[in-house]
């Protein structure tokens, strides 16, 4: 796939569709389709994430609060923050740039 608008399959109300857009031992990209997500899954992943809501909108709800992205909002999760996709429209586009913790590591001293 060449062009973020395009998906093999879509998938259905309430579900979401991950496909990889490219990797490497520093950094994962994926696009995500949402249609109609409702109180998804909780995450609590081990790298940085950023997300750019494309297309829709969407509610990412913390432990203590929400946060409502419409096209064009980006989020950046740290590593270890519980987190989750509250709620989607039938459209959401994500697109998610997931960081590894040690691309940040610095091995040079000055």
């Amino acid at each position: 796939m060449t062009n973020l608008f395009d998906f093999i399959n879509l998938p259905k109300k309430g579900e979401e569709l991950f496909e990889e857009v490219f990797s490497n031992e520093h950094m994962k990209i994926e696009k995500i389709l949402s249609n109609e997500l409702n109180n998804g899954k909780w995450y609590n992943q081990d790298d940085d994430e950023l997300v750019l809501l494309i297309r829709g909108n969407a509610t990412i709800e913390y432990e203590d609060t929400k946060k409502d992205l419409i096209a064009g909002d980006f989020e950046y999760i740290k590593s270890k923050t519980k987190h989750r996709v509250l709620k989607t429209s039938d459209d959401a586009l994500w697109l998610a740039i997931h960081i590894k913790e040690e691309m940040f590591t610095c091995t040079q001293t000055f």
